[in-house]
């Protein structure tokens, strides 16, 4: 466990030196771009801390290239350097995108180029766990399957990636999650290549997010941009696909047979919001005759805003959505059982329903009216969420692949 840590730490560390650096450019060089008519925040704020994320996941990475826990992980070259050449694939077109606002059609072009390389060189669902059997498709399926959804998975990100530190949080809990996972698996399997760099490619984004989340907490001082929410997203989808596309069901524990369906069922759990996100745009979009990737102003966290909840009540919905969800699964592996992981997804929802049906707002100027509390602050004046300039981060069709 100990390589594991310390790879994170390192990340975290290097991130946040990194951000220090970039956060000091960016503003001697003005390289905040201008507020657009359908941003959100209010005031010029640089879009490149996902270049910082981008060294810090290259760093942790040199670092595990020297332990001896991932040795067999690198003695694969190719496939490591298709991973670190796809990054720097998508790290390059965030970039230019954070800058110059490139066309949606240039970013999905390079998107489908960096998952390509990655199946091409064998990161790539082989097969997919059905209960005790394997099911095995061909090999040219087994390519556009994994494209597919790894450059779903890295939109979907992308897509939520709307308020101050709402990736960074979501991605630490559920790749924190994915790693105890992986963790786990490791013990019941064996030690399986494939896995121990699901683990590693886990603890890397979470020590990046980490180190970057200071930076991005509400009110924010630099936004991850293009480069780090899809960064963020192609990472968290080859760590799933690793394990989901190469795992042998028949090596877990069978008491229940639900077990052997956790590999497909636990990415599915980490990304269900941003999923569920990504989907209702497109579908929105779609219905209305416009290009999937059209800018709009109607994602969940959007609408959370609209509802009176504050940017911090907003991300914490999040937070505590992905948290239930996640935990929920894992507990049904872990234990075995389906008892305590519905106790835990009963009560999970019932605290999302509360925060959800009681914007901070709402509470607030009901405890004035009572004379409970007096409050005499701007926000107390301030018009409904709908006309208010909110600081939050440019959100995924504010600048990434819309």
């Amino acid at each position: 466990m100990l390589p594991y840590l310390l790879v994170g730490a390192v990340a975290a560390l290097v991130t946040a030196a990194a951000c220090f650096v970039v956060l000091r450019l960016s503003r001697r060089f003005g390289l905040a771009p201008e507020v657009r008519a359908r941003d959100v925040h209010s005031t010029p704020t640089p879009r490149l801390g996902g270049i910082a994320m981008f060294i810090g996941v290259l760093v942790a990475f040199a670092l595990a290239a020297g332990q001896a826990e991932f040795a067999a992980v690198f003695a694969q070259a190719a496939k490591m350097w298709a991973l670190l050449g796809a990054c720097a694939i998508i790290a390059a077109v965030g970039i230019l995108d954070d800058l110059l606002d490139l066309d949606w059609m240039i970013k999905l072009a390079a998107q489908l180029a960096a998952t390509g390389l990655l199946a091409w060189q064998g990161v790539q669902i082989v097969s997919l766990p059905f209960g005790d059997t394997l099911i095995v498709g061909s090999p040219a399926l087994n390519f556009v399957l994994t494209v597919f959804l790894m450059t779903l998975v890295m939109n979907a990100v992308n897509f939520v990636d709307g308020l101050d530190g709402l990736v960074a949080g979501v991605a630490i809990i559920a790749n924190s999650l994915f790693f105890i996972y992986t963790r786990l698996l490791a013990a019941q399997a064996g030690r399986v290549d494939s896995v121990t760099l699901a683990s590693l490619i886990a603890i890397v984004v979470v020590g990046a997010c980490a180190g970057f989340l200071p930076y991005n907490w509400h009110r924010a001082r630099m936004f991850m941009g293009d480069t780090g929410a899809l960064l963020v997203g192609l990472l968290m989808a080859t760590s799933t696909v690793s394990v989901t596309g190469q795992l042998n069901p028949a090596s877990l524990d069978q008491k229940l047979v639900l077990a052997s369906y956790i590999p497909i069922i636990l990415p599915v759990a980490v990304l269900a919001l941003p999923l569920a996100d990504f989907s209702l745009a497109v579908f929105r979009r779609l219905r209305a005759g416009k290009s999937p990737f059209s800018a709009d102003r109607q994602h969940l966290h959007h609408r959370l805003l609209d509802m009176g909840h504050s940017p911090v009540q907003a991300v914490l919905i999040f937070y505590t959505g992905t948290a239930v969800l996640s935990v929920a699964v894992l507990l049904v592996f872990v234990l075995q059982s389906f008892a305590l992981p519905i106790a835990v997804l009963v009560a999970g929802a019932a605290l999302c329903s509360a925060l959800l049906l009681l914007p901070a707002r709402r509470v607030r100027r009901a405890l004035v009216q009572r004379g409970l509390i007096s409050w005499s602050g701007r926000t107390a004046r301030a018009a409904p969420a709908d006309q208010r300039s909110v600081t939050v981060a440019d959100g995924s069709d504010e600048r990434t692949s819309e």
